[in-house]
């Protein structure tokens, strides 16, 4: 069975866990202090891939935005409302 990922991506990650062990990990665009472990591995990954290390494709993420929406969208049309009106009494 063959590597996934090769030594230099592994010594990128332990290097970029280091320094957020420390805490002089910082993120890319935004310049702020990483403390997230899987933000760290990300970060470690992707300055491998950039120096042409072996390493395996970025996953692509679901969406699950939409079905969310959609899941709460039809909870309430399918809800009928319970709530009796109150009729008033008028005064002539």
């Amino acid at each position: 069975m063959a590597r996934r990922y090769s030594k230099k991506a592994s010594a990128k990650v332990g290097r970029a866990m280091k320094k957020r062990k420390a805490g002089t990990l910082k993120s890319g665009r935004s310049g702020k202090k990483v403390k997230s472990r899987k933000q760290a591995i990300a970060i470690g990954l992707s300055e491998a891939r950039a120096e042409g290390a072996k390493v395996p494709k970025k996953s692509k993420k679901k969406s699950t935005r939409k079905s969310k929406s959609a899941k709460k969208s039809s909870k309430k049309s399918t809800k009928r409302s319970t709530k009796k009106s109150k009729s008033r009494k008028r005064k002539s």
